[in-house]
């Protein structure tokens, strides 16, 4: 039998797939023929390790959560904001003698077009949302500091919610007749009209000559769920604060020397936009987040500040956004890859993460996005070297990194070729690797405020959905 080069070359290529597969678990992984990654197929093992996220800093997020939800397997999660509101401009002149007739906040959904705005139930569940004062301006960020407030109610909206709703409102002109237009999805909230007529029009332009002058008298708002009032298992629901759809509307009448009596309407922002020359973020605005896991299967697996037992493992761990729980991973066999497999190059790493439950659905779906991270030397939060080279190699690269929920499949995928690389060849050490739930649009390593949603993911060795390390290898002398 005559062999030409060509023939001699895919027969040496068969055989060469054909003895690369070590471990059966390997076996059935979707592979894109176009795509596929030559060399031998070692699934390595994972532990797992359920750990407390620590407080976020809510200073300049780019949307604010508010809400209440009780979910059967991760408890009680409630998010309150304080919200510093400003003069709409030095010494504002509310004119002679001027009497309220309404003021309301505003509070605009966010919008993002593909972060979720909204995570629980719309359908069943009805909300209870009080407006109190502070008693103190704001000057804390941390997601665990607690706002004072004054126990006097302000005002209360009850009623479901409708993030994809547009509202139509009453547009007021001054000198002109009413007009009704439509504005983005929002909740508006009636503040009681004698505590507003003497905390801010009876001030005059005295009251509002600068900013930190209204602050110090008027101190600013907080709104909070009645969890008492409200019904169902509940949601977050995330506001923005960055443009000028959330405010506190005042409409008032003034003397006016021509026509007598006339109405007028401002409103005064919440937050501010400040410039630090490379970038703007909202101050003034912070979320206080409060968890609680009595009685789940998350209270028994939390490890503060050290594991009693760190060889136990659980068929399942759990990740959740709000700075809730995140899942520390260990790699137990890259200390001695070398010595076992022999010197290699890695072709490709993947951490693949299957969900843990059965498919999870309405009002609790898995998380969108995962973020996958580790700690420097100093235990602070680092990017993954694939991730800084995906992010910084082409726009839209930091995608493929991953971390996306495949819906279809049930799972998350990461490419980590070059850390683990790195951990075989121990030009880095393992100070702890961490996945954790993000905001789809912004991939954070800190704790996020900005995300409610959960995932329950596989773990353990046992279980069929358990994380696995995926490394193609080539042995080189």
């Amino acid at each position: 039998m005559k062999f030409t080069k060509q023939d001699l070359l895919t027969l040496l290529i068969g055989l060469f797939l054909f003895a690369s597969c070590k471990n059966p678990d390997g076996v059935g992984l979707d592979v894109d023929p176009n795509t596929a990654i030559t060399g031998t197929l070692v699934v390595s093992p994972v532990t797992t390790q359920l750990v407390e996220e620590t407080a976020a800093n809510t200073s300049g997020l780019n949307r604010y959560p508010l809400g209440y939800m009780t979910d059967p397997v991760f408890g009680k999660t409630e998010a309150g904001i304080a919200m510093t509101v400003y003069p709409v401009s030095s010494s504002y002149d509310f004119g002679t003698s001027p009497q309220l007739d309404s003021a309301v906040l505003v509070l605009k959904f966010d919008e993002s077009s593909t972060a979720t705005k909204f995570y629980g139930d719309t359908t069943n569940s009805k909300y209870s949302i009080d407006v109190y004062q502070l008693a103190n301006k704001v000057t804390s960020y941390k997601s665990s500091d607690v706002q004072a407030i004054n126990n006097t109610l302000l005002g209360n909206f009850t009623g479901r919610l409708a993030p994809n709703t547009k509202t139509k409102v009453y547009d007021i002109v001054a000198g002109k007749v009413d007009t009704l237009k439509t504005v983005p999805a929002q909740i508006r909230i009636p503040l009681n009209k004698a505590f507003i007529q003497n905390a801010i029009l009876n001030q005059g332009t005295a009251g509002t000559a600068t900013d930190t002058k209204f602050i110090e008298s008027f101190k600013g708002l907080y709104a909070q769920v009645n969890k008492s009032s409200s019904t169902g298992v509940g949601g977050i629901a995330f506001f923005n604060f960055s443009g000028t759809d959330s405010y506190l509307q005042l409409v008032w009448k003034k003397t006016n020397t021509s026509n007598g009596v006339d109405t007028a309407t401002v409103n005064f922002p919440i937050g501010k936009l400040v410039s630090n020359g490379t970038s703007s973020a909202i101050t003034g605005v912070a979320a206080n987040i409060k968890h609680d896991y009595s009685g789940t299967e998350i209270q028994k697996q939390i490890v503060v500040p050290v594991p009693t037992d760190p060889a136990q493992q659980y068929s399942v761990t759990y990740l959740q956004g709000l700075a809730g729980v995140k899942t520390k991973l260990k790699f137990p066999e890259l200390t001695n890859f070398i010595s076992t497999y022999g010197k290699a190059v890695i072709n490709k790493a993947e951490l693949v993460v299957e969900i843990g439950e059965t498919a999870p659905a309405y009002p609790f779906n898995a998380a969108q996005r995962l973020s996958l991270y580790r700690w420097d030397i100093a235990q602070q939060p680092a990017n993954i070297p694939d991730y800084t080279t995906f992010s910084s190699s082409t726009s839209g690269g930091a995608a493929l990194f991953g971390g996306y929920f495949d819906s279809l499949k049930k799972r998350y995928i990461f490419i980590i070729t070059s850390y683990v690389q790195s951990l075989i060849d121990k030009n880095m050490e393992d100070y702890g690797t961490f996945l954790a739930p993000t905001s789809y649009t912004d991939f954070q390593i800190a704790p996020s405020a900005t995300s409610a949603e959960r995932s329950v993911i596989g773990a353990g060795s046992t279980t069929a959905s358990k994380i696995k390390l995926n490394i193609y290898y080539t042995k080189i002398n």
